[in-house]
């Protein structure tokens, strides 16, 4: 068969099929699902490395596998998705199409070039885009383009407070992401425990647009809801 099959590319394939997941509920007109799915692949991406380095006897090929589709993958799940979402949230005007369309194109140049790099190096379980400092702090080339599953959700969270503003400060956030995605600068590897910090503040986020959800398709109401906590 062609390619490479064991444990290390499972979480990366996960975080692709839920993106796809997440644009077929948006294409039908559920948003917050989508969004739920972005978050999820931001989840699972959070972990593919580690799950990858705890194979020791990976292969050279198998280790340029995974980078290759590692990248592959986060082009569609936090590229052309990210893009989807905005679409159908207000961005679908030829201004708007600008901004995704040259979102996109960044995030795709980040991502080969950092495959570039991974090349170029000795040791492929280090991360290219990842530098580390002589007080033990690892820091990012410029924005991981991952950090759009963490943004984006929270953003939504807070759209019913924003109104007719959302659009607006969604073009912003997408034009900011955009520039941050190719601009060489330390932006903090999260640690351990702000990453667990970071995935509890996602998944309420999540949790509350699932609530929105249901409510707004008369799944559940405020009250059942109230009562359950109760």
């Amino acid at each position: 068969m062609v390619g490479f099959y064991n444990y290390t590319v499972i979480l990366t394939y996960m975080s692709l099929v839920s993106s796809i997941t997440g644009m077929f509920f948006t294409f039908t007109g559920h948003l917050s699902i989508g969004i739920l799915c972005l978050a999820l692949s931001g989840l699972f991406d959070a972990f593919d490395g580690k799950v990858a380095r705890s194979k020791k006897d990976r292969t050279m090929d198998e280790k340029r596998f995974g980078i290759q589709i590692d990248s592959l993958c986060d082009l569609v799940s936090f590229g052309v998705f990210p893009v989807v979402l905005c679409w159908y949230s207000g961005m679908n005007t030829p201004f708007g199409m600008v901004i995704l369309a040259l979102y996109c194109l960044a995030g795709m140049i980040r991502l080969a070039y950092y495959n570039v790099l991974e090349e170029k190096k000795n040791n492929d379980d280090d991360d290219a885009e990842v530098i580390e400092q002589p007080d033990g702090r690892k820091y990012f080339h410029g924005m991981p383009i991952t950090a759009i599953s963490v943004g984006l959700p929270i953003i939504y969270v807070t759209s019913p407070l924003l109104g007719s503003s959302f659009p607006i400060l969604l073009h912003g956030i997408m034009i900011l992401a955009m520039i941050l995605f190719i601009t060489d600068f330390r932006y903090p590897k999260p640690t351990t425990k702000e990453l667990m910090v970071i995935i509890v503040i996602v998944a309420v986020a999540v949790v509350w647009l699932m609530i929105r959800y249901m409510v707004r398709r008369h799944i559940i109401t405020i009250p059942y809801f109230i009562s359950l906590l109760l």
